[in-house]
């Protein structure tokens, strides 16, 4: 996946997103304020509109409630992958949470998946960490 790097297909690191790419866990934002957990992180709770949050790291388990192949690559960066899986996975300590990420082999909704992270170091940065997802036994 090299690829990927030099082509510029990495997310640009925010002080809002920086902790969910690079922690290599699933870091949830956490409002300081109405303790609300949100995903993907943004700058304002959807609860409270409180601006001050925590990051909640969550354990990487859940189940799949959606999928989709895609055939024709988005970006000149994933060319070289497809076809590829992404997957929208329920987080088992926070169901209302879903998160994206790639998955192989076969997948069907209600599969249940674990977390793992694929690093690409950068050089102007933090290694990022991108989550895939794979069945569980």
């Amino acid at each position: 996946m090299r690829e990927i790097v030099e082509a510029g297909g990495l997310p640009l690191l925010t002080p809002v997103n920086e902790a969910w790419f690079t922690s290599g866990e699933v870091a949830i934002q956490c409002c300081a304020s109405c303790t609300t957990l949100q995903h993907p992180p943004e700058e304002v709770c959807h609860a409270c509109g409180g601006t001050e949050f925590e990051i909640r790291v969550l354990r990487p388990r859940g189940t799949v409630v959606s999928h989709t192949v895609v055939h024709h690559a988005p970006s000149p960066a994933l060319a070289a992958f497809v076809p590829y899986t992404i997957v929208l996975v329920s987080l088992d300590d926070a169901p209302h949470i879903r998160v994206v990420g790639n998955i192989d082999g076969p997948v069907s909704i209600g599969m249940r998946v674990a977390a793992h992270w694929e690093e690409f170091p950068t050089d102007e940065g933090p290694t990022i960490r991108l989550i895939q997802w794979h069945r569980m036994a």
